[in-house]
Order: structure tokens, then sequence, then C-alpha cells
């Protein structure tokens, strides 16, 4: 009877951590500017059913410092990546796609139509945490301003948003004039904003790693979904969303 109780239970367990049909649950923590193209593409990964994260890169890489039960890690800069990788948290990780910074205004009219309105009294801007990439990219732009340009516009910055969903929220809602985000999240809204572009010359390529986190317990299904998001049927999501093509490597 007792190896009959032991023969279930381990049973039980090999279920539950299959999530109860033999499939496992790969869970992946994203930027939040991925959600569209990573939610898309999870559907037609067939080797595990993919259990999403999304929120600020700063803020994943945070929890998997303090050892979140994570099994893939993708940024939407390097930088954290890279960072997560020299203190053997990730395998080696991977540039797969790029993206464009621009200023987000509503589509129904709007007194922004270039960069320099930004500094006008009276404008309202959200833009991301200098800690989490959007923001970090936003500074940059900023940062090669004239300095009186630079003053103003940082004056009307109304708020400091965790990640870049956040920031297309206040935007969508009315909350501020205009927010710096990137040139996907526009085109997710389906219409609802429009994008300002930011001059190429003070605009940096915002980059994105991906990495399998050295923790998992599904280290096969995690490295093919890292490769089908870099060679595969990711890719083509990607793209769909408004995503560019990876730097050659």
């Amino acid at each position: 009877m007792k190896r009959l109780v032991t023969a279930v239970v381990i049973a039980a367990a090999f279920v539950a951590g299959c999530g109860g049909s033999g499939e496992p649950t790969l869970k992946v923590s994203a930027a939040a500017s991925l959600k569209k193209a990573l939610t898309a593409y999870g559907g037609q990964f067939d080797e595990a059913k993919a259990a999403f994260s999304f929120a600020g890169s700063d803020q994943l890489a945070a929890q998997i410092e303090q050892g979140a039960p994570v099994d893939v890690y993708a940024a939407a800069n390097t930088k954290l990546p890279d960072q997560l990788y020299s203190k053997g948290l990730i395998e080696k990780p991977v540039v797969f796609a790029t993206n464009t910074l621009v200023v987000a205004v509503p589509a129904g009219g709007s007194k922004i139509a270039s960069l320099d309105d930004l500094a006008k009294k009276g404008v309202k801007i959200a833009a991301g945490a200098a800690s989490v990439p959007v923001g970090s990219y936003t500074q940059k732009v900023l940062g090669q301003l004239p300095d009186a340009e630079r003053k103003a516009i940082t004056g009307n910055i109304v708020s400091s948003e965790p990640d870049v969903a956040s920031v297309v929220g206040k935007v969508a809602e009315g909350a501020a004039d205009a927010g710096f985000v990137y040139i996907t999240d526009v085109k997710a809204t389906g219409g609802r904003l429009k994008a300002i572009q930011i001059p190429a010359s003070l605009n940096p390529t915002a980059a994105y790693g991906v990495a399998v986190v050295k923790k998992t317990k599904h280290a096969k299904q995690a490295r093919d979904f890292v490769n089908g998001l870099v060679n595969g049927a990711g890719q083509d999501q990607l793209r769909q969303a408004g995503f560019g093509a990876a730097p050659a490597q």
C-alpha cells in the first residue's frame, strides 16, 4: 500500500509539472512592447504552453535576480540581458529585433506636430522611467538637444512610467498630450494614436535581447522558443507588429 501511495504522489507531481496534460508550461518574461508579437508567437509554439509576464525589462530582470521561476527573458535592450549574463543567471543573450522611438499623440487631433513642439509651455508629456529601456532611449534623445530645448521638454514631463505600456495608456486616456514610445506601440493601438517621427540623427536604435534562464527546468523547450524567435515563426510575428530586423551578428 505504501508503494502504491508513493507511486500515486510521484505521478501527480509529474502531471502537475507538465501543466496537467503532459505539456510543460514555459514561463516567458518579456518587455511590455513585445506583448502583441510574443502572444501571437506563443500561440504557434507547440512544444510547450507559453505563459507570459509582460512588464518593464528592468523589473523583470530584478525578478530573475531574486530567483523568480522564469524560463526565457526578452528585454527591450541589450544592457539588462548582458548584466544578467555576467552574473551567470542566463545563457548568452542574442539580439532578435530592433525598434524605433517615436512621439505618440492622439490620432484624432493634437497640438504636437514635431519634437520641437514638446518644448511649448503647457504641454504634458508621459515618459518611461530612466531605469526602463524606453526611458533610457528617451534620455539619449533629449541629451542631444540644445540645453534650452532639453530643459523645456524635461520640464513638461508629467509622469515617469514603469513600462512603455503605461506611457501609451497615459496618452490614450488623455492624461498626457504626448508620450515617448516605440513605433510598434503606436501600431498596436489600432489607429487610436499616431506617431511623430524623431529625427534619425537623434534617434538610437532600440535593440532587443533574449536568452534562456539558466535555472529553467525546460531547457530544450526554452532554447527552441528562443531559436524560433530569432530565426523562425517568431520573426514573422515581430515583422507584422512593426519590429525591425536584428543587426547582422
